[in-house]
């Protein structure tokens, strides 16, 4: 871990004095030439402003030391390139993760990405209560079982337009299995059918094209059918309000089944009636809970429930919630599928502002179907910025080619051995139909839809959009100059991370013989100033203190009083024995440091003395005394040996008459 702190420190330094070595050059007065490589005025006067945050003026000292900074770090970089560092498989592998985080904004529409967010955002400041009637189908599904499952759905709506309550015909039509519920099976209970009721969600709880629909029809009516992964979709609004956030509650429960008896019902109605009236009468509620409440997992915790947002809990229970204005507001009893409630709000916390939650947001989104819109509109406008051209006629030669092999993956790019012909080219690239039975060999996938021709047309989809995004990433620095830039810088850093690595912060760990050679040479700098030995005696009390003394007086060791004082497991004193250093202690501060001597001091309720031994004149520290400060040390020794070396090994010039120029 502390590892990739520095490094990434590193590559924020880089970032910093790299300032891009590919930039177009305006003004060709060379200002740096290191190994015959040439750096321009305009080139590190670019670097330097780009650090110069406050827009300070230019003066020679902070350019000076800048300019000897700047140096040292293309010196270093040369070194890592001259050692190859840069053709390695690890580095590669490191840059091109960087690459594709960076190169991320640039292959999406931007303004269409951020469209999305806020239409999430938006959409999270309310919730809304749904019912559902599923016909599945799958995603693969041919054209015409596509159109059955459509006409079957259509059906059901017109049944649901005159008048049919939604919940019953969800229980009879929908292939949704919590709609109709379960027959109890040997230990198991039944399961009480929803009716398609999804109860309470909001933006993000559901998939994009179901959320779209819920969140464009109105209360009280049922959308048209709506396509998902899943199959198609009637959905009918119950309820819409203002977004509850995340909310903290605790609850009594009385369990009670949906199907009960009318006298388990009764029973449980008069139960909760009566554990409500002890509330209404003054009663503890944390104390109610754990005498009556029979949810065992919070009876315990007062009947404090974990934090939970609307999709977690029945709609009953989120109704009730939601009419709890203030914290520490307590329900009237709720009934809910599960049995009766009665609900205490503990906390709330509202959505947060859009920027606090856009992190949140867009992670989410980037999962989820709906990136891809800005996608589709990006590939969109690749293929009208490159000159899009499609020759769909060459396509119809692959199907001819393509077998039913291809659904259980046994299917082989040989096959197609002799198709060249081109299918599309975008800018300076032609793919042809071998390119295409490639992509299809390493991308064969199981299907329920043994159609070939709408198999082969959606991997040929899903070739286009993908050679569109790669045909752009791959120019990226031709079109963006300031990527191109950020890339180099990126490369750099790098490098400069792990060639230093290498010869300066590892190494100085490493060469315990150099490390200990280095001490040895500059003890003086490590001096302890003048110490006192001495041992400072914590008592409970004063009896405790004379107990002490004695054994002192005895000779005894000190780990010997310990023991023999603490022996009852009640720890009655406590003893620091070290060598103290002036500030480090308020009580051996507060003492005349005199060799052989007893001090006793009040210190609050215990009593104090202190055993003054011997007075330590100022010496050397040892390599363990002070090993951390000693290797910082050795490292900077070792980094100014390795910038010598460089600079001998790479000669270093500086037009001294451009420099000023830079003053003036």
């Amino acid at each position: 871990m502390k590892k990739i702190i520095i490094k990434s420190l590193l590559i924020i330094i880089a970032l910093s004095l790299s300032g891009g070595i590919y930039s177009q050059k305006t003004e060709e007065e060379v200002l740096i030439t290191i190994a015959g490589d040439n750096i321009t005025k305009s080139e590190f006067l670019k670097v330097y402003k780009k650090n110069n945050i406050k827009n300070d003026v230019i003066d020679k000292k902070s350019l000076e030391e800048y300019l000897e900074l700047y140096i040292n770090f293309k010196l270093k970089v040369k070194e890592a390139e001259e050692l190859k560092m840069d053709t390695s498989h690890a580095f590669k592998s490191e840059l091109n993760g960087y690459r594709k985080q960076l190169a991320e904004p640039y292959l999406t529409d931007k303004e269409i990405f951020e469209s999305i967010l806020k239409e999430a955002y938006d959409r999270m400041q309310y919730d809304i209560r749904a019912s559902h009637i599923l016909k599945k189908i799958t995603k693969d599904a041919s054209p015409e079982d596509t159109l059955v499952a459509y006409n079957t759905i259509m059906e059901i709506r017109k049944r649901i337009i005159k008048g049919e309550d939604f919940n019953e015909v969800a229980k009879e039509t929908s292939d949704d299995p919590s709609a109709k519920g379960t027959v109890g099976k040997g230990n198991q209970p039944p399961i009480i059918g929803n009716g398609g009721d999804l109860g309470y969600f909001t933006s993000l709880d559901m998939i994009y094209p179901f959320e779209n629909a819920a969140f464009n029809t109105k209360i009280g009516e049922t959308s048209m059918p709506v396509r998902t992964d899943y199959g198609y979709h009637l959905i009918k609004i119950k309820d819409k309000k203002k977004a509850m956030g995340k909310v903290q509650v605790a609850h009594i429960f009385i369990r009670m089944q949906k199907n009960a008896s009318k006298m388990d019902s009764s029973l449980a109605k008069i139960k909760i009636d009566d554990i409500y009236k002890k509330i209404l009468d003054g009663g503890n509620f944390e104390e109610i809970v754990k005498t009556y409440s029979e949810d065992k997992g919070s009876s315990s915790k007062g009947g404090v429930l974990p934090w939970f947002g609307v999709n977690r809990m029945v709609p009953d229970f989120i109704v009730a919630i939601s009419k709890l204005e203030n914290k520490g507001d307590i329900s009237q009893p709720v009934l809910t599928a599960y049995g009766w409630h009665i609900i205490k709000l503990i906390d709330t916390k509202p959505i947060g502002t859009y920027e606090e939650v856009k992190p949140q947001i867009k992670k989410h989104v980037a999962r989820d179907s709906r990136a891809n819109k800005s996608k589709e509109i990006a590939i969109k406008k690749i293929q009208q910025e490159f000159g899009f051209k499609e020759n769909k006629k060459s396509l119809t030669k692959i199907y001819a080619v393509v077998d039913s092999t291809i659904f259980d993956k046994k299917w082989s790019v040989e096959k197609a051995s002799k198709l060249k012909k081109v299918l599309f080219i975008l800018g300076d690239k032609k793919y042809n139909q071998k390119d295409f039975a490639k992509y299809l060999d390493t991308h064969q996938r199981n299907s329920q839809n043994k159609d070939i021709k709408l198999y082969v047309d959606k991997a040929y989809k899903n070739y286009v959009n993908e050679s569109c995004i790669a045909y752009k990433d791959e120019h990226l620095e031709d079109l963006f100059p300031e990527f191109k830039d950020l890339m180099k810088e990126y490369r750099d850093g790098i490098l400069l991370f792990d060639l230093t690595d290498n010869k300066v912060w590892s190494k100085a760990i490493i060469d315990t013989t150099g490390l200990e050679s280095f001490h040895a040479k500059k003890k003086a700098n490590y001096m302890w100033g003048q110490r006192l030995e001495a041992a400072i005696f914590y008592c409970k009390d004063k009896d405790i203190a004379k107990e002490v003394i004695a054994y002192i007086d005895l000779a005894l060791p000190y780990e010997t009083i310990l023991d023999t004082v603490n022996s009852d497991s009640v720890i009655s004193l406590a003893i620091e024995n070290k060598k103290f250093s002036k500030g480090e202690n308020k009580i051996i501060d507060s003492i005349e440091w005199k060799a052989h001597t007893t001090k006793y001091i009040e210190n609050n309720d215990e009593v104090v003395f202190v055993v003054l031994k011997n007075l330590i004149n100022p010496e050397p520290k040892k390599l363990d005394e002070a090993k951390g400060i000693i290797t910082a040390d050795y490292q900077n020794f070792l980094e100014k040996q390795w910038i010598k070396s460089l600079k001998e090994k790479y000669p270093v010039n500086v037009n001294k008459e451009i420099l000023n120029s830079v003053l003036k």
